[in-house]
């Protein structure tokens, strides 16, 4: 089985950009198309789901409104007796406290004190006690106007009543929908790009995929064929096989963007590709790393194909330096070029683009 590196390029931007929005429920491309697929459903259920909730705050509130009540009477009740005990024992003790007989006058002027004190409390507590007794269910009382409102409300509005509880749900799993579907094109590529590893792993072990490969240059290279500095390349896979490398980019376009003159051209990003890779690899002090066997005409070089790999549909034209492929035609062309290297050698040159990718 082939020996496969990295994560494919778009898959790896689609989780970046899903986190970047703080989005974690996704553990694999499927989940993330289930559901795009599933949204509708998932909805319905987010609804319905709330309404079971609703429901049940309702059936919640028949029992605890009627036991509030029971509450609140019994509450009110125990206050008003303690309350009206209190007052009896003030008037009993300035009942004992005017009754009684004091033998001087420093024992009369404490009485008489006792009894104004008595009579001044006894009449705040009097004066009081409605508002004493209702203090004492006031939050019984606030929590069950609460509960009421809310029952009226339910039972009166109860459709609104679902909107609200899952309000802040739909507005999640509608901001999910709306991150994802800006990320269509990272979904379509994605879906491509492993439908080109799945069918490049089936080769053997004496090939290596190494996916989304990425390199920078400071200071930039210059391409004379071109005129242009390359800073960055990055490429969807390349392929390190017995008879040489290929580039391969991956585009799961339909005939519609195939025909999009906004889109950039494939082939210059590929060629583009090529001659970084070239660079990089036959010169001099690659070839010293790389400890390719010889051959008696001279140093060899290492053949570098590009490849274009489409999903769904490919264009009638030919390109120069370019070949472009579907994906079912893929393992015969890959498969049509004679080795050229070792299994030692292919493997060093494979080991040689881990190093390099950025």
């Amino acid at each position: 089985m082939c020996k496969t590196y990295n994560t494919i390029g778009s898959l790896t931007t689609l989780k970046s950009n899903l986190i970047q929005n703080n989005i974690h429920d996704f553990k694999s491309l499927k989940e993330v198309i289930d559901f795009q697929k599933s949204y509708s459903i998932l909805r319905q259920q987010l609804i319905t789901h709330h309404e079971n909730l609703i429901e049940q705050e309702k059936k919640i509130l028949d029992i605890d409104l009627p036991n509030l009540d029971t509450t609140i009477a019994t509450q009110r009740q125990q206050s008003t007796e303690r309350l009206t005990n209190e007052i009896d024992m003030l008037k009993q003790k300035l009942h004992i406290t005017t009754n009684s007989t004091q033998k001087n006058i420093f024992h009369k002027v404490i009485s008489s004190l006792k009894q104004r004190n008595y009579k001044r409390v006894i009449k705040h507590k009097e004066t009081h006690f409605d508002s004493k007794v209702n203090a004492a269910v006031s939050q019984l009382i606030t929590n069950y106007q609460v509960k009421t409102n809310r029952y009226q409300f339910i039972t009166a509005h109860f459709n609104d009543a679902v909107k609200q509880s899952a309000q802040n749900s739909l507005y999640e799993l509608e901001r999910k929908k709306s991150v994802i579907g800006a990320l269509n094109n990272y979904i379509y590529g994605a879906l491509g790009e492993q439908k080109v590893v799945k069918t490049l792993e089936s080769l053997s072990d004496d090939y290596f995929l190494i996916n989304d490969f990425s390199v920078t240059f400071s200071p930039a290279i210059y391409n004379r064929r071109e005129n242009e500095y390359i800073k960055s390349v990055q490429i969807d896979h390349i392929l390190v096989s017995p008879s040489g490398i290929f580039i391969i980019e991956t585009k799961n376009w339909s005939e519609k963007s195939l025909e999009n003159l906004s889109l950039r051209s494939p082939v210059d990003q590929i060629k583009r590709a090529n001659f970084v890779l070239f660079y990089l690899l036959n010169n001099e002090k690659s070839n010293y790393h790389l400890h390719l066997n010889s051959h008696h005409w001279g140093d060899k070089k290492i053949p570098i194909k590009n490849l274009i790999v489409l999903i769904n549909t490919k264009p009638q034209e030919e390109f120069q330096y370019v070949k472009i492929v579907t994906v079912n035609e893929l393992l015969n062309y890959v498969n049509h070029f004679k080795p050229i290297f070792s299994s030692a050698e292919t493997k060093r040159i494979a080991e040689m683009i881990l190093r390099i990718n950025g």
